[in-house]
């Protein structure tokens, strides 16, 4: 799960949403520096990871991004899975996208100010390309897989692996919906 899905999972607090979004740059496992909300996230935002990258539908779906993606398969199916999250948005979640991605913008916007540097300098890029409202294209995802493999060591190989995605848009779409419902029953004691 990359942004979008970190954001569904993370529930109705502020501050764990923030923490969760934030994660990624917190290092350690020393977070008392952090409100416990904040903390709650980054913890959220690990099992989600933990328990992503070990699910077997998971892996079965890294398996075929390896081909193309390489050592970024993992980071490839994690824009899979927002990419089927987005499409489908209406089957899982009540609010339309368009309004949820706003208020996810509004929320960090109000939060920045807790977030690690380099976290606070991606949300304006984020706001302005809508990131998570164009996770629901192929195209959209083409340009965030793009993005991403400027940002990397050796992240060429990411590039064009949407193709993957569309070859393989109904089994991905099946494992995805077979493995939302796990996800969410395990990261339900951080919300």
């Amino acid at each position: 799960m990359n942004f979008l899905g970190h954001f569904f999972l993370s529930g109705d607090d502020e501050q764990v949403t923030v923490g969760n979004f934030m994660a990624d740059a917190v290092k350690g496992r020393d977070l008392s520096r952090f409100t416990e909300g904040l903390e709650q996230g980054i913890r959220l935002h690990r099992a989600i990871d933990s328990f992503t990258d070990s699910h077997p539908v998971q892996q079965q779906g890294r398996e075929r991004a390896h081909a193309h993606a390489g050592r970024y398969a993992s980071v490839v199916m994690d824009m899979y899975y927002d990419h089927i999250l987005a499409r489908y948005w209406e089957e899982f979640h009540p609010e339309p996208l368009a309004v949820f991605t706003q208020r996810m913008y509004r929320l960090l916007e109000r939060n920045l100010q807790v977030m690690p540097l380099r976290t606070q300098r991606m949300v304006p890029y984020m706001i302005q390309g809508d990131w998570l409202t164009s996770y629901a294209s192929l195209k959209g995802i083409g340009r965030a897989l793009d993005g991403l493999s400027r940002r990397v060591p050796e992240g060429d190989a990411m590039r064009g692996s949407e193709v993957v995605l569309q070859e393989h848009l109904e089994i991905y779409t099946a494992e995805f919906k077979a493995f939302l419902p796990s996800i969410v029953q395990h990261t339900a004691p951080f919300r």
